[in-house]
Order: structure tokens, then C-alpha cells, then sequence
């Protein structure tokens, strides 16, 4: 890829702090999107788009659209072209137009992943070239979201635009727009393991997220503004980075964007934790051969949890750790975090317990999955120092089902609450989607936690109850605990303003 693009990208994208790339076309589902959502992003606008949203690189090729930016003055900070264009304001950078014929559509295809910079008939491929482009200048993978693709000709354009400067007829727009549905689809599968995670917004099978869930996920401000929740979602990471450190970076910021107060990772000596028998067994992973390969890839070390650190402090979203044994307690204790959890994982490891029970000074966070009352007699007696102790119900099985999943228990957690002054209940959901998190909600809890993923992987821990962060399922289970707490409203009863007498 020449040296002068890479240097005028990648000066356009340190501007912005995150690692989201918007290309947006013209489609009528853009005019869904409000201009909030893509401040924060880099935005790589399809002909005038520009005219839509002020975008950071325009392509084109079309004479036509010399005369809509023209009318319009224009604002994009780099035009990718193949025309004689100029603009004393913005940089050009002049690449070859390629025609598309019947003979080399493959050729389009294959120069996807070639690092020569074309101007293509097809533009989101180009598009789709800058935005590899971005990720080499940032040296990091970035999430590319297609908004506006709507592939619809019998639908208008989004109308942000007012006047059509299009010089196309009827039946040459609508064979443009159609057939570009089928390279888009040959693009996502090229694309799958490149330095960009591609995600059509829209309504077609292939749709990542529709504009609505886009917009929920993206905006700066959750439905109701800036309101403080008395619920802490917990998004569950586990070990679904696979100890990749960008990869671990999309799942923070994609919780964030999902509604998520916490992140929570785990951690734990390999060597102590497991048997020498246990490291030793044969184990079918991408990192080896053996379970003691797979564990250690998964751990995060010093220097990842400094770069989770910073990472959450950007983002402003918290996090915590689940410290299943005595070497890691001692080492996230040099972090200095702000609450820790002792999972039902070590339920029975008392000494441990005992010993962070008299330690530790901050808020602790306990599941009580495979323990019964015996257990939280223990708990509230050995815990009765900690400052603030969420007790969460929890059920250990993968999936669980939804008899077992007894949130009464939450409940009596909200009773133990009014005798215990330390005492948070919560929940830790380890059963499908969203229901019985939002019956914990008003059954109480305070805390829901919920495991998640980044996309598919058949040999990943957790995967078969993860929530997948690439589509909306997080971003609905949030919304959701969200609902619930407005349905749930104060225990204190009032005359409500939608409230009158019918009769009088």
C-alpha cells in the first residue's frame, strides 16, 4: 500500500479515539441514523454521502458528483478519486478507475485484499480498501459498520440528501444498486480473518444489527439521557479475549457501547490451580496441543491488565476480576482494584476464602452457584467485615434451565439486605437471553451479570450461554434490565402524573 496514503489515512484517523470505522451510503436507512452516532468514528462516504453526514474520506468517480459537492460545498478532509477534481481545502489522492465487466468481477473481488488503492465501480469495496488501510496505519483490527446499503432500488434515497444529482436512467440505477448486494457478500467472506471486522446495519439476512439497535448501541446517551441506574450490568468476558489483546479491546468497547458498568475477566495461577495430570492431558485448541497450552494462552499477564486498565479508563467503563486462587489474589491486589469476585468456582476452597475475607477492604462480589444455605451462613458470618458484599444467586450448570434458575433466592437476598447492612443482592446468569435477569431486577437484584462473546468459536470456554457482542444480543439484554428497572420504579407509593379519575 503506497507510503503517501497510508501516511494521509492514518494522519485523518489519529484523530479519533476508538477503533470504529462508519462507511456510509446512501440509502434511505441512514436517514435513521442521528449525527451523534458517528462522531466518534471515522467516516468513509460512497459518492456525495457527505452531504448526508460530514465525512473524513469521500470516493468517487462519477462526474456527477463533482457537481453535487460543488452545489454543496465540500467537507470531507480527503477525496479518493479518479477524476480531475481538486479542492484547496482537502487532500486528493488519485487512484485508477476500474471498470466492472462480466469478464473481472472476480478481479474486483481479489483486489480487496491487494494493497493497491483503486477506485472501484463497486465503491464500498474501496471503501472497504481504506478501511484495511486505517487498520495498517493503526497497526490494531477495527470494526467497520456498512450504514446506508439498503440494496433496495424501489426504495428512495435517504432524505438528508434533498436534490439527485445521480445522472443515472430508472433501469441503470436499479441494476447498480441490486447487483451490489452479491459483492458485498463475497466481500464479508474475503474479509473474515483480515485486519477489519465488516457489519452491514440494515434489514438483509446477512444484517449484523438493524438501524434501530445500531443507533442504541452507538449513541452517546442510553433512552432516557444520562440517568444513573441503581442496576450494575456486568458484562462477563471470562476468557473469550483468548489472552489477544485486541481482541480483548473490541469486547471492552463493544460493552461499553452495549450499556455495560463493569467488565469482568478472570484470573489464575495455572501452574497452582490445576494438576500436573490435568496441564498434561491432551487438549484440541488453537494454542496447542494440550490443556495446559489452552490455560496459559488464556491467562492475561502484568502487562495485560495495565493495558485493560487504561483501556476501560478511555471508555469510562469499569472492571473487576475473578480471583479463583491465593497468587492471584496477590497479584491484581498490586492494581489496586475497586471490588473483586470469589466465584462459585472455589466455593470450597475456605482458607482462601477466609483469608480475602480478612484482607481485602473493598467491595467483594460472591456467586453462590453449587452451595446452599449452609454456605450463606458461612458467607455472612466470615464476610461480615466487607464494606459491601454483593451476593449473587447462581445457578453453575451451562446452560441453565429455566426451573433451576430460582430467582426467589434474589428475593430473600433483598431480605437479608434490611438485616445485613453490607449485604447487595444480585444475580449471575448463567441461563439463556434475558428473562429471568429482568425477574431478578424485580425480584432486587442490584447487580446482574451476564457471560459474553466475540463472535463463534466451537472450542471457546462459555460460548454455549455467552451473549454475542458482533449483533445485538447484549445490547437487547442491557435494554432489557434497563426496562425492568423503569417498570420496577420506587417502593414508595404516589399518585403518578398519567393518573386521573374518571369520574367525579
Amino acid at each position: 500500500m503506497a507510503e503517501n496514503f497510508l501516511s494521509l489515512i492514518g494522519g485523518i484517523a489519529s484523530t479519533y479515539d476508538t477503533d470504529t470505522i462508519i462507511i456510509l451510503g446512501k440509502g434511505q436507512s441512514a436517514d435513521l441514523v442521528p449525527e451523534s452516532v458517528f462522531s466518534d468514528s471515522l467516516v468513509i462516504g460512497i459518492n456525495d454521502a457527505e452531504r448526508i453526514y460530514p465525512t473524513d474520506v469521500t470516493i468517487f468517480h462519477a462526474d456527477w458528483v463533482k457537481d453535487a459537492l460543488a452545489d454543496n460545498q465540500p467537507v470531507s478532509k480527503l477525496y479518493v478519486t479518479s477524476t480531475s477534481f481538486s479542492q484547496t481545502n482537502a487532500a486528493v489522492f488519485r487512484a485508477p478507475h476500474m471498470h466492472l465487466g462480466q469478464e473481472n468481477s472476480d478481479l474486483m473481488v481479489q483486489r480487496l485484499l491487494a494493497d493497491d488503492i483503486v477506485v472501484e465501480d463497486v465503491l464500498f469495496m474501496t471503501a472497504l480498501q481504506v478501511a484495511r488501510a486505517v487498520a495498517k496505519a493503526r497497526g490494531r483490527r477495527q470494526d467497520v459498520y456498512m450504514v446506508g446499503f439498503d440494496f433496495d432500488a424501489s426504495q428512495p434515497s435517504a432524505h438528508a440528501l434533498g436534490r439527485a444529482y445521480e445522472t443515472d436512467s430508472v433501469d441503470q440505477g436499479r441494476i447498480r444498486i441490486e447487483m451490489q448486494e452479491h459483492f458485498l457478500l463475497n466481500a464479508l467472506y474475503m474479509l473474515k480473518e483480515s485486519e477489519i471486522a465488516v457489519f452491514h446495519i440494515g434489514e438483509r439476512p446477512f444484517s449484523k444489527l438493524t438501524s434501530q439497535a445500531f443507533v442504541s448501541q452507538f449513541s452517546a446517551s442510553f433512552e432516557s439521557g444520562n440517568k444513573d441506574w441503581n442496576v450494575k450490568v456486568v458484562a462477563e468476558l471470562t476468557t473469550n479475549h483468548f489472552g489477544d489483546r485486541d481482541r480483548l479491546a473490541r469486547m471492552v468497547k463493544l460493552s461499553k457501547s452495549s450499556g455495560a458498568d463493569y467488565v469482568k475477566v478472570q484470573k489464575r495461577n495455572v501452574e497452582t490451580f490445576y494438576s500436573p495430570e490435568q496441564l498434561a492431558a491432551p487438549y484440541r485448541s488453537p494454542f496447542g496441543k494440550t490443556f495446559g497450552d489452552y490455560r496459559h494462552q488464556l491467562e492475561l499477564d502484568r502487562d495485560d491488565f495495565i493495558f485493560l486498565d487504561a483501556l476501560c479508563k478511555k471508555y469510562n467503563i469499569g472492571w473487576f476480576v475473578s480471583v479463583l486462587d491465593a497468587p492471584s489474589y496477590q497479584f491484581i491486589r498490586e492494581f489496586e482494584p475497586e471490588m473483586i469476585k470469589l466465584p462459585s468456582t472455589i466455593s470450597e476452597h475456605k482458607e482462601y476464602l477466609a483469608m480475602v475475607a480478612k484482607d481485602f477492604d473493598r467491595p467483594i462480589v460472591i456467586s453462590t452457584g453449587m452451595t446452599d444455605q449452609k454456605y450463606e451462613k458461612w458467607i455472612l458470618d466470615t464476610f461480615s467485615n466487607c464494606p459491601e458484599l454483593y451476593l449473587l444467586q447462581c445457578n453453575s450448570a451451562y446452560p441453565t434451565p429455566m426451573s433451576d434458575c430460582e430467582i426467589g433466592v434474589v428475593g430473600h437476598y433483598s431480605r437479608l439486605s434490611a438485616e445485613y447492612s453490607n449485604i447487595i443482592p444480585g444475580y449471575s446468569s448463567h441461563d439463556p437471553h434475558w428473562f429471568a435477569s429482568t425477574l431478578a431486577v424485580a425480584a432486587g437484584a442490584k447487580m446482574v451479570e451476564k457471560h459474553v462473546k466475540l463472535g463463534n468459536a466451537d472450542w471457546a470456554h462459555f460460548d454455549a450461554v455467552a451473549l454475542d457482542l458482533t449483533n445485538e444480543d447484549f445490547n437487547v439484554f442491557v435494554s432489557k434490565i434497563r426496562e425492568a428497572e423503569i417498570v420496577m420504579g420506587s417502593s414508595e407509593k404516589n399518585v403518578q402524573p398519567s393518573e386521573h379519575h374518571k369520574y367525579r
